[in-house]
Protein backbone atom coordinates (compact mmCIF):
# COMPACT_ATOMS: atom_id res chain seq x y z
CA UNK A 1 0.00 0.00 0.00
CA UNK A 2 1.30 3.53 -1.08
CA UNK A 3 2.17 6.16 1.75
CA UNK A 4 -0.40 8.19 -0.47
CA UNK A 5 -3.32 6.08 0.10
CA UNK A 6 -2.63 4.68 3.51
CA UNK A 7 -4.96 5.13 6.61
CA UNK A 8 -4.46 7.80 8.62
CA UNK A 9 -5.45 6.87 12.68
CA UNK A 10 -5.68 9.90 15.18
CA UNK A 11 -5.38 8.88 18.34
CA UNK A 12 -7.37 10.24 20.94
CA UNK A 13 -8.44 9.99 24.80
CA UNK A 14 -9.90 12.60 25.95
CA UNK A 15 -13.09 13.45 23.28
CA UNK A 16 -15.48 10.45 24.16
CA UNK A 17 -15.43 10.85 27.70
CA UNK A 18 -16.51 14.75 27.77
CA UNK A 19 -19.07 14.55 25.39
CA UNK A 20 -20.57 18.37 26.87
CA UNK A 21 -17.33 19.90 26.10
CA UNK A 22 -17.82 20.96 22.21
CA UNK A 23 -14.21 23.06 22.24
CA UNK A 24 -12.50 19.50 23.30
CA UNK A 25 -14.26 17.68 20.68
CA UNK A 26 -12.97 20.10 18.22
CA UNK A 27 -9.25 19.62 18.62
CA UNK A 28 -9.08 16.61 17.13
CA UNK A 29 -11.79 17.05 14.58
CA UNK A 30 -9.44 19.48 12.81
CA UNK A 31 -7.52 16.31 12.16
CA UNK A 32 -9.93 14.22 10.69
CA UNK A 33 -11.76 16.51 8.44
CA UNK A 34 -8.26 17.92 7.04
CA UNK A 35 -7.82 14.54 6.07
CA UNK A 36 -10.81 14.26 4.78
CA UNK A 37 -9.90 17.83 2.34
CA UNK A 38 -6.58 16.20 1.48
CA UNK A 39 -8.76 13.04 -0.07
CA UNK A 40 -6.94 10.73 2.88
CA UNK A 41 -8.59 8.29 4.44
CA UNK A 42 -8.83 9.12 8.33
CA UNK A 43 -10.04 7.20 10.98
CA UNK A 44 -10.80 8.59 14.80
CA UNK A 45 -9.49 5.86 16.73
CA UNK A 46 -10.62 6.99 20.63
CA UNK A 47 -10.18 4.56 23.72
CA UNK A 48 -13.49 5.44 26.22
CA UNK A 49 -12.05 4.57 29.47
CA UNK A 50 -15.54 2.31 31.39
CA UNK A 51 -16.39 4.41 34.12
CA UNK A 52 -18.48 2.27 36.47
CA UNK A 53 -21.28 3.98 35.71
CA UNK A 54 -23.00 1.80 32.63
CA UNK A 55 -25.49 4.62 31.66
CA UNK A 56 -23.03 7.31 31.36
CA UNK A 57 -20.38 5.04 29.49
CA UNK A 58 -23.80 4.33 26.96
CA UNK A 59 -24.08 8.18 26.98
CA UNK A 60 -20.52 9.22 25.54
CA UNK A 61 -20.98 6.08 23.66
CA UNK A 62 -23.98 7.56 22.08
CA UNK A 63 -22.84 10.97 21.77
CA UNK A 64 -19.32 9.92 20.10
CA UNK A 65 -21.23 7.96 17.51
CA UNK A 66 -23.73 10.80 16.84
CA UNK A 67 -21.06 13.16 15.93
CA UNK A 68 -18.92 10.94 14.14
CA UNK A 69 -22.24 10.68 11.51
CA UNK A 70 -22.79 14.13 11.51
CA UNK A 71 -19.21 14.90 10.55
CA UNK A 72 -19.39 12.01 8.04
CA UNK A 73 -15.72 10.50 9.76
CA UNK A 74 -14.65 6.57 10.43
CA UNK A 75 -13.74 6.21 13.52
CA UNK A 76 -13.02 3.05 15.94
CA UNK A 77 -14.15 3.29 19.56
CA UNK A 78 -12.67 1.31 21.90
CA UNK A 79 -14.35 1.33 25.16
CA UNK A 80 -11.66 0.28 28.04
CA UNK A 81 -12.76 -2.43 30.92
CA UNK A 82 -11.66 -1.34 34.45
CA UNK A 83 -8.46 -1.88 34.91
CA UNK A 84 -6.65 -3.33 38.78
CA UNK A 85 -5.30 -0.65 40.21
CA UNK A 86 -1.88 -2.55 39.92
CA UNK A 87 -2.19 -3.08 36.39
CA UNK A 88 0.13 -0.94 34.08
CA UNK A 89 -1.63 1.21 31.85
CA UNK A 90 -1.61 -0.54 28.83
CA UNK A 91 -4.17 -0.95 26.55
CA UNK A 92 -4.91 -3.77 24.74
CA UNK A 93 -7.79 -4.16 21.25
CA UNK A 94 -8.27 -7.68 22.20
CA UNK A 95 -9.84 -6.72 25.51
CA UNK A 96 -12.20 -4.11 24.42
CA UNK A 97 -15.38 -3.29 22.64
CA UNK A 98 -15.48 -1.70 19.58
CA UNK A 99 -17.57 0.26 18.22
CA UNK A 100 -17.08 1.38 14.29
CA UNK A 101 -14.30 -0.12 12.43
CA UNK A 102 -14.05 -3.73 14.23
CA UNK A 103 -10.97 -4.91 16.19
CA UNK A 104 -9.94 -7.47 13.36
CA UNK A 105 -10.23 -4.63 10.50
CA UNK A 106 -7.80 -2.39 12.68
CA UNK A 107 -5.41 -4.67 13.34
CA UNK A 108 -5.55 -5.74 9.19
CA UNK A 109 -4.98 -1.61 8.69
CA UNK A 110 -2.80 -1.01 11.26
CA UNK A 111 1.17 -1.87 9.67
CA UNK A 112 0.33 -0.37 6.84
CA UNK A 113 -1.10 3.27 8.69
CA UNK A 114 0.10 6.60 9.92
CA UNK A 115 -0.54 6.91 13.62
CA UNK A 116 -0.88 10.58 15.01
CA UNK A 117 -1.53 10.24 18.65
CA UNK A 118 -2.52 12.63 20.19
CA UNK A 119 -0.84 13.68 23.79
CA UNK A 120 -0.15 9.89 24.02
CA UNK A 121 -3.50 9.04 24.18
CA UNK A 122 -2.79 5.58 22.88
CA UNK A 123 -0.55 3.11 25.03
CA UNK A 124 0.98 0.30 23.92
CA UNK A 125 0.40 -2.58 22.73
CA UNK A 126 -2.05 -1.02 20.29
CA UNK A 127 -0.02 1.72 19.60
CA UNK A 128 2.97 -0.95 18.42
CA UNK A 129 0.33 -2.18 15.45
CA UNK A 130 1.10 0.81 13.81
CA UNK A 131 3.77 0.98 10.50
CA UNK A 132 4.53 4.40 11.55
CA UNK A 133 3.68 6.06 14.77
CA UNK A 134 3.57 9.89 15.64
CA UNK A 135 3.60 11.28 18.88
CA UNK A 136 1.40 14.89 19.10
CA UNK A 137 2.39 16.66 21.77
CA UNK A 138 -0.72 19.12 22.68
CA UNK A 139 1.39 20.58 25.72
CA UNK A 140 5.06 21.08 25.26
CA UNK A 141 6.12 22.18 28.92
CA UNK A 142 4.32 19.60 30.64
CA UNK A 143 5.09 16.67 28.37
CA UNK A 144 8.94 17.87 28.10
CA UNK A 145 8.64 17.68 32.34
CA UNK A 146 6.87 14.13 32.48
CA UNK A 147 8.77 12.30 29.86
CA UNK A 148 11.58 13.18 32.20
CA UNK A 149 10.01 11.18 35.00
CA UNK A 150 8.23 8.53 33.32
CA UNK A 151 6.60 7.04 30.04
CA UNK A 152 5.36 8.86 27.73
CA UNK A 153 5.82 7.36 24.77
CA UNK A 154 9.14 8.51 24.01
CA UNK A 155 9.76 4.25 23.52
CA UNK A 156 7.07 3.72 21.29
CA UNK A 157 7.21 6.44 18.24
CA UNK A 158 9.20 6.87 15.71
CA UNK A 159 8.80 10.74 15.32
CA UNK A 160 8.12 13.51 17.87
CA UNK A 161 6.16 16.56 17.20
CA UNK A 162 4.93 19.38 19.38
CA UNK A 163 2.83 22.46 18.88
CA UNK A 164 5.90 24.16 20.90
CA UNK A 165 7.14 26.29 18.22
CA UNK A 166 10.41 26.66 20.41
CA UNK A 167 11.18 23.38 21.63
CA UNK A 168 14.95 23.93 21.05
CA UNK A 169 15.08 27.07 23.01
CA UNK A 170 12.59 26.39 25.49
CA UNK A 171 13.41 27.33 29.62
CA UNK A 172 16.79 25.30 30.65
CA UNK A 173 14.78 25.02 34.24
CA UNK A 174 13.32 22.40 32.37
CA UNK A 175 14.86 18.55 31.28
CA UNK A 176 16.55 18.63 28.43
CA UNK A 177 14.58 17.03 25.51
CA UNK A 178 14.50 12.97 25.85
CA UNK A 179 13.85 13.04 22.59
CA UNK A 180 14.26 15.19 19.01
CA UNK A 181 11.55 16.98 18.62
CA UNK A 182 9.71 18.48 15.58
CA UNK A 183 7.05 21.76 15.82
CA UNK A 184 4.48 22.59 13.58
CA UNK A 185 1.17 24.95 14.55
CA UNK A 186 -2.01 24.03 15.88
CA UNK A 187 -4.42 22.89 13.61
CA UNK A 188 -8.00 24.32 12.38
CA UNK A 189 -10.21 23.00 8.98
CA UNK A 190 -10.14 26.72 7.03
CA UNK A 191 -12.88 25.53 5.14
CA UNK A 192 -15.39 24.15 8.43
CA UNK A 193 -14.52 27.71 10.26
CA UNK A 194 -14.60 30.01 7.68
CA UNK A 195 -14.82 33.73 7.87
CA UNK A 196 -17.84 35.76 9.83
CA UNK A 197 -19.25 38.98 9.21
CA UNK A 198 -18.30 41.10 12.46
CA UNK A 199 -20.75 40.38 15.30
CA UNK A 200 -23.34 43.20 16.27
CA UNK A 201 -23.87 45.28 19.39
CA UNK A 202 -21.85 45.99 21.96
CA UNK A 203 -18.40 44.58 21.62
CA UNK A 204 -17.09 41.54 23.26
CA UNK A 205 -13.90 39.81 24.72
CA UNK A 206 -14.19 35.91 25.75
CA UNK A 207 -12.17 33.49 26.02
CA UNK A 208 -13.12 29.53 27.21
CA UNK A 209 -11.06 27.58 29.62
CA UNK A 210 -10.58 25.87 33.33
CA UNK A 211 -10.05 28.49 35.98
CA UNK A 212 -8.28 26.45 38.37
CA UNK A 213 -4.95 23.94 37.85
CA UNK A 214 -5.19 20.45 39.21
CA UNK A 215 -0.99 20.03 37.59
CA UNK A 216 1.37 19.16 40.57
CA UNK A 217 4.75 19.89 38.49
CA UNK A 218 8.05 21.16 39.76
CA UNK A 219 9.92 24.21 37.84
CA UNK A 220 13.50 25.35 38.90
CA UNK A 221 13.11 23.51 42.47
CA UNK A 222 9.53 25.39 43.03
CA UNK A 223 5.82 24.23 42.40
CA UNK A 224 4.14 27.41 41.34
CA UNK A 225 0.00 27.92 40.08
CA UNK A 226 -0.16 27.79 36.58
CA UNK A 227 -4.12 27.94 36.33
CA UNK A 228 -6.18 30.31 34.64
CA UNK A 229 -6.45 32.14 37.91
CA UNK A 230 -3.14 32.63 38.40
CA UNK A 231 -2.59 33.78 34.85
CA UNK A 232 -5.43 36.27 34.79
CA UNK A 233 -4.22 37.98 38.17
CA UNK A 234 -2.44 41.18 36.68
CA UNK A 235 -5.47 41.51 34.09
CA UNK A 236 -8.55 41.90 36.31
CA UNK A 237 -8.99 45.05 36.10
CA UNK A 238 -8.87 45.48 31.75
CA UNK A 239 -12.80 45.53 32.38
CA UNK A 240 -12.69 48.93 34.02
CA UNK A 241 -10.08 50.34 31.67
CA UNK A 242 -11.67 49.53 28.62
CA UNK A 243 -15.18 49.98 29.69
CA UNK A 244 -16.76 50.06 26.07
CA UNK A 245 -16.50 46.28 25.93
CA UNK A 246 -17.85 43.64 27.40
CA UNK A 247 -15.11 41.11 28.57
CA UNK A 248 -16.27 37.62 29.63
CA UNK A 249 -14.80 34.60 30.61
CA UNK A 250 -16.38 30.90 29.92
CA UNK A 251 -14.94 28.95 32.79
CA UNK A 252 -15.73 25.69 34.55
CA UNK A 253 -17.15 27.46 37.88
CA UNK A 254 -19.32 25.56 39.99
CA UNK A 255 -22.40 27.65 40.61
CA UNK A 256 -21.61 28.83 44.09
CA UNK A 257 -18.05 29.36 43.49
CA UNK A 258 -17.40 32.09 44.98
CA UNK A 259 -14.72 33.50 41.94
CA UNK A 260 -17.74 33.81 40.10
CA UNK A 261 -19.11 37.25 42.83
CA UNK A 262 -15.38 38.42 42.64
CA UNK A 263 -15.23 38.32 39.33
CA UNK A 264 -18.33 39.95 38.36
CA UNK A 265 -17.33 42.75 41.09
CA UNK A 266 -14.15 43.38 38.70
CA UNK A 267 -16.53 43.89 35.54
CA UNK A 268 -16.25 40.59 33.97
CA UNK A 269 -18.82 38.69 32.57
CA UNK A 270 -18.86 35.02 33.83
CA UNK A 271 -20.09 32.34 31.43
CA UNK A 272 -20.62 28.77 31.61
CA UNK A 273 -19.19 26.90 28.88
CA UNK A 274 -21.13 23.82 29.05
CA UNK A 275 -24.22 25.86 28.55
CA UNK A 276 -22.52 27.60 25.31
CA UNK A 277 -20.62 25.04 24.04
CA UNK A 278 -21.42 21.67 24.60
CA UNK A 279 -21.12 20.61 20.81
CA UNK A 280 -18.60 22.04 18.02
CA UNK A 281 -21.07 23.48 16.67
CA UNK A 282 -21.90 25.54 19.58
CA UNK A 283 -18.12 26.07 20.34
CA UNK A 284 -17.44 27.98 16.62
CA UNK A 285 -21.40 30.08 17.14
CA UNK A 286 -19.80 31.36 20.85
CA UNK A 287 -16.11 31.64 18.85
CA UNK A 288 -17.56 33.58 15.96
CA UNK A 289 -19.94 35.84 18.25
CA UNK A 290 -17.24 37.40 20.02
CA UNK A 291 -15.20 40.21 18.50
CA UNK A 292 -12.01 39.43 19.81
CA UNK A 293 -10.26 37.16 22.34
CA UNK A 294 -8.81 38.06 25.12
CA UNK A 295 -6.95 35.27 27.40
CA UNK A 296 -3.68 35.21 29.61
CA UNK A 297 -1.24 32.28 29.82
CA UNK A 298 0.78 30.57 32.69
CA UNK A 299 2.84 27.63 32.21
CA UNK A 300 4.12 27.99 28.13
CA UNK A 301 4.23 31.91 28.43
CA UNK A 302 6.88 31.48 31.64
CA UNK A 303 8.67 28.48 29.80
CA UNK A 304 9.09 30.32 26.14
CA UNK A 305 7.46 26.92 24.50
CA UNK A 306 5.93 28.68 21.24
CA UNK A 307 2.58 27.26 22.46
CA UNK A 308 -0.64 28.50 20.35
CA UNK A 309 -3.88 26.98 20.68
CA UNK A 310 -6.05 25.43 19.23
CA UNK A 311 -8.41 28.27 20.31
CA UNK A 312 -6.51 30.71 19.42
CA UNK A 313 -6.11 29.40 15.82
CA UNK A 314 -10.08 28.80 15.49
CA UNK A 315 -10.70 32.37 16.61
CA UNK A 316 -8.41 33.10 13.93
CA UNK A 317 -10.14 31.31 11.06
CA UNK A 318 -13.20 32.88 12.02
CA UNK A 319 -11.80 35.82 11.36
CA UNK A 320 -11.59 37.39 15.44
CA UNK A 321 -8.09 38.55 16.50
CA UNK A 322 -6.58 37.38 19.68
CA UNK A 323 -4.99 39.68 22.24
CA UNK A 324 -3.01 37.12 24.54
CA UNK A 325 0.39 36.64 26.28
CA UNK A 326 3.56 35.84 23.99
CA UNK A 327 5.16 32.30 24.35
CA UNK A 328 7.85 33.02 21.74
CA UNK A 329 5.49 31.50 19.34
CA UNK A 330 4.74 35.30 17.80
CA UNK A 331 8.56 35.10 15.63
CA UNK A 332 7.08 32.47 14.04
CA UNK A 333 3.87 34.29 12.72
CA UNK A 334 3.17 37.38 9.87
CA UNK A 335 4.16 40.70 11.00
CA UNK A 336 0.31 41.55 11.19
CA UNK A 337 -0.84 38.51 12.03
CA UNK A 338 -4.60 39.54 13.85
CA UNK A 339 -2.70 38.33 17.37
CA UNK A 340 -1.63 41.08 20.01
CA UNK A 341 0.94 40.06 21.92
CA UNK A 342 0.91 41.59 25.91
CA UNK A 343 2.68 41.69 29.16
CA UNK A 344 1.02 43.65 30.99
CA UNK A 345 -2.34 45.24 32.40
CA UNK A 346 -1.13 48.31 30.14
CA UNK A 347 -0.48 46.58 27.11
CA UNK A 348 -3.52 44.74 27.17
CA UNK A 349 -5.25 48.01 27.39
CA UNK A 350 -4.03 49.47 24.24
CA UNK A 351 -4.32 46.18 22.45
CA UNK A 352 -8.03 45.95 23.22
CA UNK A 353 -8.43 49.09 22.34
CA UNK A 354 -6.73 48.61 18.90
CA UNK A 355 -9.20 45.33 18.26
CA UNK A 356 -12.02 48.02 18.69
CA UNK A 357 -10.69 50.77 16.47
CA UNK A 358 -8.79 48.76 13.49
CA UNK A 359 -11.05 45.86 13.77
CA UNK A 360 -11.47 45.39 10.29
CA UNK A 361 -7.82 45.11 9.19
CA UNK A 362 -7.16 42.84 12.25
CA UNK A 363 -9.77 40.66 11.31
CA UNK A 364 -8.46 40.06 8.13
CA UNK A 365 -4.96 39.87 9.14
CA UNK A 366 -6.50 36.85 11.56
CA UNK A 367 -7.83 34.95 8.44
CA UNK A 368 -4.99 35.53 6.56
CA UNK A 369 -2.83 33.70 9.21
CA UNK A 370 -5.21 31.01 9.55
CA UNK A 371 -4.87 30.16 6.34
CA UNK A 372 -1.02 30.24 5.71
CA UNK A 373 0.16 29.16 9.50
CA UNK A 374 -2.62 27.29 10.82
CA UNK A 375 -4.93 25.48 8.35
CA UNK A 376 -5.37 21.82 8.58
CA UNK A 377 -4.42 20.51 5.38
CA UNK A 378 -0.89 22.79 5.80
CA UNK A 379 -0.21 20.90 8.56
CA UNK A 380 -1.01 17.37 8.15
CA UNK A 381 1.08 17.35 4.82
CA UNK A 382 3.83 18.83 7.34
CA UNK A 383 3.72 16.08 9.88
CA UNK A 384 2.83 13.11 7.10
CA UNK A 385 5.49 14.40 4.58
CA UNK A 386 3.88 14.92 1.78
Amino acid sequence: MSASLSPVFVGCGFAAKYPEGGGNFSVPLQYLTGLKRMGRRGIWLEVLQESGDPKKDAHCVRVFRRRMALYGLEYCLLLRPPQKTEDPEEHHADGMKAFGVPVAELKELAPHAHMLNLSYSIKPPLTNLFGRRLLCSLDPTEVLFWMDQMEMGQSCHDEFWSIGLCMDSIDPKLPKPVVPWRSYFPLVDTELLTLQPRPTGRPRFTTIGQWYWDGMIMIGGEYRDYSKQEAFAPYLDLPKRVPEAIFELAMNLNPDDPERVRLRSLGWKVATPHALTRTPAAYYRYLAGATAEFTAVKLEALMGSGWLSDRAAAFLALGRPVVTEPTGAERFLPKESGMLFVSNLEEASDASRRVLKDWPALSKAARSTALECFDSVRNLKHLLGG
